[in-house]
């Protein structure tokens, strides 16, 4: 891509696709009496039961607190329960409870009714093809986080050093 207008234009439009998903998908949820950062911790316990809290809260990017408040509503509700590590009494794990089933049901006909509005006016193939792009700029941005470019570092070491 050039050094020109459209580069500023990517990323405003991609923050602003994703905040207006996330204002979407916030809406959407509270029709299940649950909020959207609810829902995605439903969901990584669903794919992993018996993770525990701290690496939930370090595959979500959130502060153990924050996790700690979203898990505390959810065990409230009875969709989620904690149980002590067999090898570590200061862990917890997480696990779903038989209540959450039916709405994790409900939860992924919601994911396809979102995916389907995003998505609506694109043709299968276009979709994918979106898809596998995001993919592209996904992997781009965290290899750039794991391995800053050689000039990025130059410039640190001048302007730190």
């Amino acid at each position: 891509m050039s050094n020109g207008p459209g580069d500023q234009s990517f990323i405003f439009a991609f923050a602003e696709v994703q905040r207006l998903l996330r204002a979407y998908a916030d809406r959407q949820a509270s029709r299940h009496g649950i909020t959207r950062a609810q829902w995605a911790v439903l969901a990584k316990v669903e794919r992993a039961e018996g993770l525990k809290q701290s690496e939930l809260a370090e595959q979500m990017e959130l502060q153990p607190i924050t996790l700690t408040r979203l898990i505390d509503k959810l065990c409230d509700h009875g969709w989620l329960e904690r149980r002590h590590d067999d090898t570590d009494r200061r862990c917890k794990r997480l696990y779903l409870r038989e209540a959450a089933r039916p709405l994790l049901g409900k939860l992924a006909d919601l994911r396809a009714e979102l995916t389907a509005t995003a998505l609506a006016g694109l043709t299968p193939d276009d979709a994918q093809r979106l898809l596998q792009q995001m993919q592209i700029i996904k992997e781009n941005l965290r290899g750039a986080l794991q391995h800053p470019c050689h000039r990025e570092e130059k410039r640190r070491e001048v302007r730190y050093g």
